[in-house]
């Protein structure tokens, strides 16, 4: 690839408040040479988000290849006042990696990419931001342990970014969201000030717990530059099951059963419907269906033990076998192999990209407590078709958490949502909300949910929030636009 002039704008000086001072796009080409400064076209796989809905082209790309890299980029993007938008692997389905101003810098934390060795004896690790996920599950295998973290998108999602959205994930409800495993963060604020709290332990209060405020913060208080994480030991059996149950009454009821027999062995609990199946074996021809019958809804079931001496297959069989008693299971499979295991996974995994393939759909991040998913499927089925009548509803996420990645495709027939998208984002919320969840599960708010939050959150939150922002950036150059309106 080609780099571009590192100087896009035709003078080397622009003027603000009277002043000349020098261009920042040529003193960050100046800091980072030609690897760690792009700009014109070579920005282009970084502007927009993984929908394509979000971002324009910024004055240019950084890609620092260390902490102190980072401290000169943000303290130069805050002396010329240009806003400066993290970037992991742009998986963000809220966009809230990408630009939406011209004067604007894309801090890519892609080369900053170690990964530490782990530490057996604590149950640790330091890595760097830009880490992806999916290469931290390879190097801790060769170990012994595992980061307890998976996702549909760990191919390309970065830890820097999953911390500063929270990530949740297929197995929160056992080991917690992100910010329940960063031990330690390493972080730069918007002046170029770097907060070492690379601290590993998990008993740190020595005054307001700093770590805690980063996660989730979606770049909007500073940059993530390296993370201490919480580490398991790697299971030494899995079980897995595939099962068609008649309704979302009957899969409450299921899980409820489950984690009373399976209690901490229960790592897994996924659900998808047979819309979401339908979509995903159409357009995905390699995947095919294991079970002899169809059903409205199917859930994926996984345990885990660090002992081969827990019966894991027979507490498996035996649960599938009570469930198909009490009417709770019409058909079921359990994973012979780990291929099998990881050709179940496949079905739940890739109801984002069946439904992507079929065309227009709206994405909504839920989450309910557990015993109301029954309800809220059953209402929101209701209110979205009086909205719209004959929208497809295709509901799939963690059951045991009560996260519902609530989708939707445009009747048949149809190309769009005859512009009800608003109507049914903030009925689907207010419904959430009634029930005591949020609009908002694990994927944050980005630049998509803004006005969501203004409208569901209360005047005393969203103060204190943009009270944290000012407090934390005070020249609102981080991330602006993305949790809050700027100030």
């Amino acid at each position: 690839m080609t780099h571009s002039s590192p100087n896009p704008i035709e003078s080397d000086t622009y003027s603000r408040a009277g002043q000349v001072m020098i261009d920042p796009s040529a003193s960050l080409f100046q800091l980072l040479g030609a690897k760690g400064w792009l700009s014109g076209d070579d920005t282009k796989p970084y502007r927009r988000d993984w929908l394509d809905r979000y971002g324009i082209a910024p004055l240019g790309v950084a890609r620092p290849a260390n902490t102190a890299e980072v401290a000169g980029i943000l303290r130069l993007c805050s002396g010329a006042g240009l806003a400066v938008v993290p970037q992991g692997g742009n998986t963000s389905l809220c966009g809230g990696a990408v630009s939406d101003q011209p004067r604007a810098v894309i801090l890519s934390l892609a080369r900053m990419a170690a990964i530490g060795q782990p530490d057996r004896d604590s149950g640790t690790i330091l890595v760097e931001a830009g880490v992806v996920l999916a290469a931290l599950h390879e190097a801790l295998e060769p170990h012994g342990l595992i980061f307890p973290m998976h996702l549909g998108a760990e191919g390309s999602a970065c830890i820097g970014g999953l911390i500063g959205t929270n990530a949740g994930g297929s197995q929160a409800f056992r080991y917690g969201m992100m910010q329940d495993l960063v031990q330690g963060l390493e972080v730069v604020t918007a002046d170029g000030t770097v907060w070492n709290g690379l601290r590993a332990v998990q008993k740190d209060n020595a005054g307001y717990q700093l770590r805690k405020l980063f996660c989730g913060s979606e770049g909007s208080l500073g940059v993530i530059t390296r993370a201490v994480l919480r580490l398991y030991p790697a299971p030494k059996q899995r079980g897995s099951a595939l099962v068609a149950v008649p309704d979302f009454a009957a899969a409450v009821a299921l899980g409820t059963y489950l984690r009373e027999e399976a209690g901490e062995f229960l790592s897994g609990l996924e659900f998808f419907s047979e819309l979401g199946l339908a979509l995903t074996l159409k357009h995905l021809p390699d995947l095919s269906f294991p079970l002899a019958a169809r059903a409205p809804l199917y859930l994926l079931i996984e345990l885990g033990s660090g002992s081969r001496q827990v019966p894991l297959d027979d507490i498996l069989a035996g649960a599938l076998e009570q469930g198909m008693e009490r009417g709770l299971i019409i058909d079921g499979a359990l994973a012979s192999s780990d291929a099998q295991r990881a050709h179940f996974w496949r079905l739940r995994e890739e109801q984002p990209e069946g439904q992507r393939l079929e065309g227009a759909q709206l994405k909504h991040d839920l989450s309910v407590p557990p015993g109301k998913i029954a309800h809220f499927i059953e209402a929101a089925a209701r209110i979205c078709d009086e909205i719209l009548p004959g929208v497809r509803v295709n509901p799939f996420g963690h059951l045991a958490d009560g996260n519902i990645h609530y989708n939707l495709s445009p009747p048949v027939g149809a190309m769009d949502f005859s512009d009800k998208a608003p109507v049914l984002a903030q009925a689907l919320a207010s419904l959430a909300g009634e029930m005591g969840g949020s609009f908002a599960a694990e994927h944050g708010l980005g630049r998509a949910k803004i006005a969501l939050a203004e409208r569901n959150r209360s005047a005393a939150e969203r103060t204190l929030m943009a009270r944290l922002k000012a407090a934390f950036d005070p020249k609102g150059t981080m991330n602006p636009g993305v949790l809050i309106h700027a100030p």
